[in-house]
């Protein structure tokens, strides 16, 4: 840890040993079950809400534990050693859904939300990507037309994290004219009339998070459940996209550690040939090239959480950060499962459900090609 301690420190490190305490205990033993069942028990959320997991970043005031980017940071890297994608995203559905919440919305709106998503009682998801859309933000089609002290919402959502089960939305609407500057963020609670959840998609990847349809058909939401300023919602989208970016970043880097971790162990008792797989020169090239990727991708990644961390905008580095860090879990993952060679492509193989997880996160949180649209962007062009 001693390379670590200009990112990490001793509070880091007690969120380290809980994290990994509770993953060890409550998620590790049962996760193969939970990834074939494509859903973890709801009460996971509440035992993670007691020991504080959920409520690491967020203010005390709502139920939160407070802490800085580097607390999350340690405490996202220690859940993904459960070996599974979708258990991260699901588990961590809150930290893209109540973030708007939190820092924008009003303190009624926070006070009835907040405490309960924090200590697991309720779950919360983001609603933005919509069929005809996907990365394309600004021309979202989903109309909130205000009556009275109501709006009116007509719509729909698609490949939401934890749609299934969630019991409040943070949904994109449009407001106002076309483009970015129509565009508000409303709460939407589950049971309101109008609003309806389709079925449970079936996925390639991410099999234990629950993904879903949102329909709305003259869905009646107060105006109280708005979020922050009328049509000012497309800043708190794309403020709210760095931070899910950073997560994705990290989850790309700890998905390359996992499997360049399976590697090591098992070229040391693989044997071809006479003697351990690990021994041929090919082999011991190709790890010291996983290596050596996953260790500039997660100094690059630490080093934008820091600025992140010191209140530094990093638009341009942390979507360089993500496609980085995306970049070296496809060529890790991938190198991995030739590795193992058939035993790569089983079921019961974690390197196997690793390539495949992986797969997602050069697309969540805004695509690779519009990641480089935004660092062309900030570069001038």
């Amino acid at each position: 840890m001693n390379d670590l301690q200009q990112y990490f420190g001793e509070s880091q490190q007690l969120i380290r040993n809980s994290v990994r305490k509770f993953i060890d205990k409550e998620v590790k033993p049962f996760i193969d079950e939970w990834e074939e069942a494509e859903e973890f028990p709801l009460d996971i959320y509440r035992r993670a809400g007691e020991v504080g997991i959920l409520g690491i970043g967020f203010p005390e005031a709502l139920g939160g534990c407070g802490g800085d980017v580097f607390d999350k940071v340690a405490a996202t890297e220690e859940i993904m050693r459960a070996g599974s994608g979708g258990f991260a995203a699901g588990l961590g559905s809150l930290d893209i859904g109540l973030p708007p919440v939190v820092k924008l919305g009003s303190e009624e709106l926070k006070q009835r939300i907040a405490p309960s998503v924090l200590s697991g009682e309720k779950v919360i998801a983001l609603a933005i990507t919509e069929p005809g859309g996907g990365s394309d933000v600004a021309n979202l089609k989903t109309r909130a037309i205000r009556e009275g002290d109501h709006y009116r919402v007509n719509g729909s959502k698609t490949f939401i994290t934890s749609g299934v089960r969630a019991n409040f939305y943070t949904v994109a609407v449009r407001t106002g004219g076309d483009g970015f500057g129509g565009i508000s963020l409303l709460l939407i609670e589950k049971g309101t009339p109008g609003f309806s959840v389709g079925r449970k998609l079936k996925k390639s990847c991410w099999w234990a998070s629950d993904t879903a349809e949102l329909f709305f058909d003259d869905c009646l939401v107060p105006c109280a459940n708005l979020i922050g300023a009328e049509n000012q919602g497309f800043y708190a989208i794309m403020a709210n996209f760095q931070s899910e970016r950073l997560q994705l970043a990290l989850m790309a880097n700890m998905t390359s550690e996992l499997a360049l971790n399976a590697c090591l162990e098992y070229v040391r008792e693989r044997e071809a040939f006479g003697r351990p797989i690990g021994r041929f020169q090919v082999t011991k090239h190709k790890l010291a090239d996983m290596a050596t990727r996953l260790e500039v991708s997660r100094e690059f990644t630490y080093r934008q959480a820091a600025r992140m961390n010191a209140g530094q905008s990093v638009i341009k580095e942390i979507s360089m950060a993500k496609n980085f860090a995306t970049d070296v879990s496809d060529k890790i993952t991938y190198d991995a499962v030739q590795i193992f060679g058939g035993y790569g492509l089983m079921r019961e193989s974690l390197v196997e459900r690793l390539y495949r997880d992986n797969r997602i996160l050069s697309i969540g949180g805004g695509t690779r090609e519009i990641m480089n649209e935004i660092i062309s962007k900030q570069m001038g062009l």
